[in-house]
């Protein structure tokens, strides 16, 4: 009898990797456009597998007035499934989600097994509110920094990785955010074939 505990792979086997986590983007009325759409856009381009999820319903109108149509409610989904999730700004979706509990549940949940969550502009709020902020390098928003609760509050730089806890700051820095998060799941050099293919430019060094 074998014990797979016991296996050990052979010289010309591949070592096993961890399985890739299904990703949860949760979408809530006044979420920021840019945001969202840039990080379900380069996960995908990454070949990984990303639900949209409507709070409360399925075509959510952004903070610009872009409408999005969800894949699924998030009532109707098991959470259970999702290995990861990414929050998208905007003050009002960001709201929204600081009083769904379902979400709170699932973003506890991933961070006490050291799964990764990811929150950009307002939507570190939402971490705050989930309690697990406390002893986290977080950045945000400018505008809503000083919200962040007893988390250690980060100007620079633009995307922050507290293990797997990432955060950015708005619209413009969504891709850096979404390529730092292909990064975490698929490795650096996913997210620089990914970064050359869509031509991304190197951020201008701050003055």
């Amino acid at each position: 009898m074998c014990s797979s505990d016991l296996y050990t792979p052979l010289p010309h086997e591949k070592p096993m990797t961890r399985p890739t986590p299904k990703i949860l983007v949760p979408l809530a009325a006044g979420f920021e456009e840019i945001e969202a759409v840039t990080v379900i856009d380069v996960l995908r381009r990454a070949d990984l597998e990303v639900t949209v999820a409507g709070l409360g319903e399925l075509t959510v109108r952004g903070a610009q007035g872009v409408c999005v149509q969800a894949d699924a409610l998030l009532g109707d989904l098991d959470l259970s499934e999702f290995g990861a999730v990414c929050l998208p700004g905007g003050m009002d979706g960001t709201l929204a989600m600081m009083e769904d509990e379902r979400l709170l549940g699932l973003i506890r949940d991933l961070h006490g097994r050291g799964s990764l969550v990811a929150a950009i502009c307002a939507a570190p709020m939402v971490l705050v509110r989930a309690g697990i902020e406390s002893g986290q390098r977080l950045t945000s928003h400018p505008g809503v920094r000083e919200r962040l609760g007893a988390a250690e509050v980060c100007d620079q730089p633009r995307v922050v990785r507290s293990g797997a806890l990432i955060t950015s700051q708005g619209p413009g820095t969504s891709m850096e955010f979404a390529l730092a998060l292909v990064e975490e799941i698929c490795g650096a050099s996913k997210a620089e074939e990914l970064a050359t293919a869509m031509v991304v430019a190197v951020p201008p060094a701050a003055h």
